[in-house]
């Protein structure tokens, strides 16, 4: 007999997400580079992003689950410990390291098949490029300064023609990043960072497709086909499959979600723990885990938000850098910041209020800022 749709309201939905986003408990991964590790276990990848108007979005995702967190926690994670490394997500991200072999087809396949960003990186300026990490040890681009600059061809190119053999080296697997300051990478052989005497086996594609599968349902709770294959559209039907399957062996609970027009989905186990109910005030990254799924934020939350930093300032609604404010389970407000490093100070240049505020909310959100400015300005 088919198993009835466990009912769920938003509300429900949304607290469920938040709790698998462990933003509904005060430290649930404790403090150190072990709560880093596993943050970025828990979730499955952290997302790294270029822009520093705050703190970086990486730093930021990890503080508002780690409150003690501390940007060294990171670097001895990923440079010393190795329990993390760097690889492409749905974009450039921390992922563990325990799931490397997740990502090593995606390595197998540019290895076969460059595409047109690194179509000019011939096999010779390949091979000299890792070779020269081999002989003289971990490398970044500002170490390479012996050959003629070349016009730039695209705005996120360089006028040095190895950054690209090591950005192509670095995604085919021949290369890690060893260590990171900012946005320069040190590169280093993968098997030499990692100790490696024979690389990790591959993952099948079935283990691979069930290992996506548990990062989902770990880190979102509820789940819809399209959150379980964010940006990843062609793994769909496989991963319909999967699904269907497991509903039938009862490993997945089908969810009829207040106003969804498609199916979703809870793991028993968090279908049987009840949602909590904290009212805690979070100042969230525009990539955060929780709200880089725009259309699944709006879905769950009734909050659209807008990324607008390549907007036109005359364009802007919330502005450019802006911030969800979480309190509870509502996105309150979106807060623009801009931190001046010079005056140790974080300027408020727009608040937004995204719903009629409640007693209390403005109080919570301004100690959210609080917390912030002393995580930006310390350490």
């Amino acid at each position: 007999m088919p198993r009835q749709p466990l009912r769920l309201s938003l509300a429900q939905a949304r607290r469920h997400w938040l709790r698998a986003q462990r933003l509904d408990a005060e430290a649930p991964f404790g403090a150190g580079p072990e709560a880093t590790r596993a943050a970025i276990e828990h979730l499955g990848y952290v997302q790294v992003d270029t822009i520093s108007v705050i703190e970086r979005a990486h730093h930021h995702i990890l503080w508002s689950r780690i409150p003690a967190y501390r940007r060294d926690d990171l670097r001895q994670a990923q440079s010393v410990d190795k329990s993390v490394f760097e690889y492409w997500a749905h974009a450039l991200a921390y992922l563990p390291t325990r799931d490397y072999r997740h990502s090593m087809a995606d390595m197998a396949r540019l290895r076969a098949a460059p595409g047109r960003w690194f179509a000019g990186v011939g096999p010779d300026e390949l091979r000299r490029v890792v070779a020269r990490v081999r002989r003289e040890g971990p490398l970044t681009i500002r170490d390479i300064d012996d050959e003629p600059l070349v016009d730039k061809d695209h705005p996120w190119a360089s006028r040095k023609p190895a950054k690209r053999a090591l950005e192509y080296a670095f995604f085919a697997g021949h290369l890690t990043v060893s260590a990171r300051a900012g946005m320069v990478k040190t590169y280093e052989l993968s098997a030499r960072h990692f100790g490696w005497t024979r690389p990790p086996r591959p993952a099948s594609a079935r283990a691979t497709l069930e290992h996506l599968l548990d990062r989902a349902l770990r880190a979102q709770g509820v789940i819809s086909l399209d959150s379980a294959c964010y940006l990843d559209a062609g793994r769909k039907p496989a991963m319909a499959a999967l699904i269907e399957a497991r509903v039938r062996r009862r490993r997945l609970v089908p969810v009829a979600l207040e106003g969804a027009d498609r199916p979703h989905w809870i793991a028993p186990e968090a279908a049987a723990a009840p949602p909590s109910e904290r009212e805690t005030a979070r100042l969230l990254s525009p990539f955060d885990p929780l709200v880089i799924q725009r259309r699944r934020l709006a879905q769950l939350f009734g909050y659209e938000h807008r990324f607008e930093a390549y907007v036109p300032a005359a364009k802007r609604v919330f502005g450019y850098f802006a911030l969800p404010a979480l309190v509870g389970d509502r996105i309150a407000a979106a807060i623009d910041l801009k931190a001046d490093r010079g005056r140790g100070e974080l300027e408020i240049r727009r608040w937004t209020w995204t719903r009629e505020a409640r007693a209390g909310d403005r109080a919570r959100i301004e100690a959210a800022l609080d917390r912030l400015h002393a995580f930006q300005f310390g350490d």
